[in-house]
This record gives C-alpha cells, sequence and structure tokens, in this order.
C-alpha cells in the first residue's frame, strides 16, 4: 500500500496523537472479553487447588472449583473457556485408553460446567500427552509415534467429549488426517453442531515448559516432539496445514505459540479469512509474570499490550491465562 503525503508541514502526523479523544477515534484496533479463551486445569479432590510454580497466578483446581472458576469467567463475560487435566500417573498407559473414558477427569469437568453455566462456552483439548506414559501426544512404539492408530484414538477421544457436553474440540496433536476422521465420525453421531478449533500451525516450541508442568507431563516425555511439531524456521507449511485442516473440516485455526510467530497469525488470516486463534503459552505468561514479579516492566501494560499484538495480527481471539485479570481491566 503506498501512501501519497503532502510534505511536511502540510502533514503533521502528530496531530492525530495530540489528545487522547483523538487518539482513541484513529485507534485502529480494540481488544475485547469477547476475544478470550481461559486455560483452566483441572485435577481430582474437592475444594482442591495446586499453584503451579512456574506460572504464578495459575492453579490447578478440582472440578467443584472450575465450574466456580466458570461462573466467574461468565460474571466477567469471558466468553469461553478450555479445560486441560492433570491426570493420575497411575492411569497413564502406553495405549492411553484414559483418553476416552466417559468417566475420566475432563469429561466430569466438562459435564459439570455445562450444567452449571450452559452459557460459557468449553473448549477442550485433544491429544494423547496427559493420558501417555511416554508424554507423546500421539501412541508410541518402538521410539515412533504412530499416525494412523493414534487417529483412531482421538477419534474416540473426540466422540466422548462431545458426549459429555463440549462446544468446541481442540486437536493440539499435530497428526496427519485427524480433522477429517473426527468432523466424519461426529456426523455420523449425530455431533453436526461441534465445533472443531484445530491447532493447524502447532510448533515444536521451547516455550512450553511451565505447561506440561502444570499437565504432570514434563516427567514422562521421552524424547522430543519434532516429528509431528512444526519446524520453527517454517512458514509456507504452516499455510498447507491450515489449508489441509480447512479442507477436512475445521471450523476455526489457532496458531502456537502466539507472540513470536505473530506473522503466521497475519499470513493465516490474510491468506484464509478464516476465524484465527492464537495461544499465548506458559512460557510467554511466565515471562511476562516473572519480568513484572522482578518490578522490571509494568506487568498490567504488558498484559494488554501484547494481547492487542495478537489483535493487530489479525487474530480474532488468544487463549491466555491472563483472561481473568484482562477482562477485569477491560470492564473497569
Amino acid at each position: 500500500m503506498r501512501h501519497n503525503l503532502a510534505p511536511f508541514p502540510a502533514t503533521r502526523l502528530r496531530r492525530t496523537r495530540r489528545s487522547a479523544s483523538i487518539r482513541a477515534l484513529c485507534q485502529e484496533n480494540t481488544l475485547s472479553v469477547n476475544d478470550l479463551i481461559w486455560p483452566m486445569f483441572v485435577v481430582e479432590g474437592s475444594g482442591e487447588r495446586q499453584p503451579v510454580t512456574s506460572m504464578p497466578g495459575v492453579e490447578r483446581r478440582s472440578v467443584d472449583l472450575i465450574v466456580q472458576a466458570a461462573r466467574e469467567a461468565a460474571d466477567l463475560g469471558i466468553p469461553a473457556i478450555c479445560i486441560f487435566p492433570y491426570t493420575d500417573p497411575a492411569l497413564k498407559t502406553d495405549c492411553c485408553r484414559e483418553a476416552w473414558s466417559a468417566d475420566n477427569l475432563s469429561n466430569r469437568a466438562i459435564a459439570a460446567v455445562k450444567d452449571a453455566v450452559p452459557e460459557v462456552a468449553v473448549m477442550t483439548d485433544i491429544a494423547l500427552d496427559p493420558y501417555n506414559a511416554q508424554g507423546h501426544d500421539g501412541i508410541v512404539k518402538d521410539g515412533v509415534i504412530l499416525n494412523d492408530e493414534t487417529v483412531d484414538a482421538l477419534v474416540k477421544m473426540a466422540l466422548a467429549q462431545a458426549n459429555a457436553g463440549a462446544d468446541i474440540l481442540g486437536p493440539s496433536d499435530m497428526m496427519d488426517g485427524r480433522i477429517g476422521a473426527m468432523r466424519a465420525a461426529l456426523e455420523a453421531e449425530g455431533h453436526k453442531d461441534v465445533s472443531i478449533l484445530s491447532y493447524s500451525a502447532k510448533y515444536a516450541s521451547s516455550f512450553y515448559g511451565p505447561f506440561r508442568d502444570a499437565v504432570g507431563a514434563s516427567g514422562a516425555l521421552k524424547g522430543d516432539k519434532k516429528t509431528y511439531q512444526m519446524n520453527p524456521a517454517n512458514s509456507d507449511e504452516a499455510m498447507r496445514l491450515v489449508e489441509r485442516d480447512l479442507v477436512e473440516g475445521a471450523d476455526m485455526v489457532m496458531v502456537k505459540p502466539g507472540l513470536p510467530y505473530l506473522d503466521i497469525c497475519r499470513r493465516v488470516k490474510v491468506e484464509f479469512g478464516v476465524p484465527t486463534f492464537a495461544y499465548q503459552v506458559s512460557g510467554e505468561y511466565a515471562m511476562i509474570m516473572a519480568a513484572a514479579d522482578n518490578g522490571w516492566i509494568d506487568g498490567d501494560a504488558v498484559m494488554l499490550e501484547s494481547l492487542m499484538a495478537f489483535r493487530r495480527a489479525g487474530c480474532d481471539g488468544v487463549l491466555t491465562y491472563f483472561a481473568p485479570q484482562v477482562a477485569r481491566a477491560l470492564n473497569d
């Protein structure tokens, strides 16, 4: 885009920045509570809160307290939450069968929230790592992550979550063909209105460390996830993955991590024009919190600025652990 501006002093670009009222009139992007998805970690028990030490201010909550947090989300105007389980290590197996148990921790939390706070949309995570004895997002045999066998398991997991009442399924596994398989199964089982928000461009990132602590996957992981998550050096590949998932039936797409991949967010929005989301992941959150706790930055200001960056890049919404703080700031 070319701009033919009158020469100075006829053009003084500072005129539109002269006062708060004029700056507001000229602001190009906005951030609202409608742009937020609040990720939550669920743990067994009742009245149970477990601080996640690598994510200050974030807790694992038992199902009853997840319901309480969902009510808080509704009161703040946050439209959606996303549930991640902290699975008992005794339930983790190589076949990952707990992932599709109708009575697993995630599915009980989904059902409880939808019963108590139906107006809040519940998003889920579809990947095997919380249930896998080897910590991977897929089934492992002889050190190899098996694609097709994993897809079969993920389909069962998707149906179990849909049966529990999930509104949005979030496949974060990065297996080939899983979106098409899930969509076909959902249609066949009568879940035609359940949305799929696919983690289409999920990178093999070092920003995930605190999250793995939060779900108890750090110690279990053997090796790395580079054979299925994306190379951080690649951008064109992300576009192929997004296109593939849309063709297979994804309703929305996700870029993960967030701030280090704003160029990918922008490309997705420009090239496809579909609902585009980003995940402000645990490492991003932890860095902001650590710097704020040390007095090196204004934490609230950086929190809001970082989220505006997603909106400026074209994202329609963001999964962020800051969601309740942001909502309170915006509602004041």
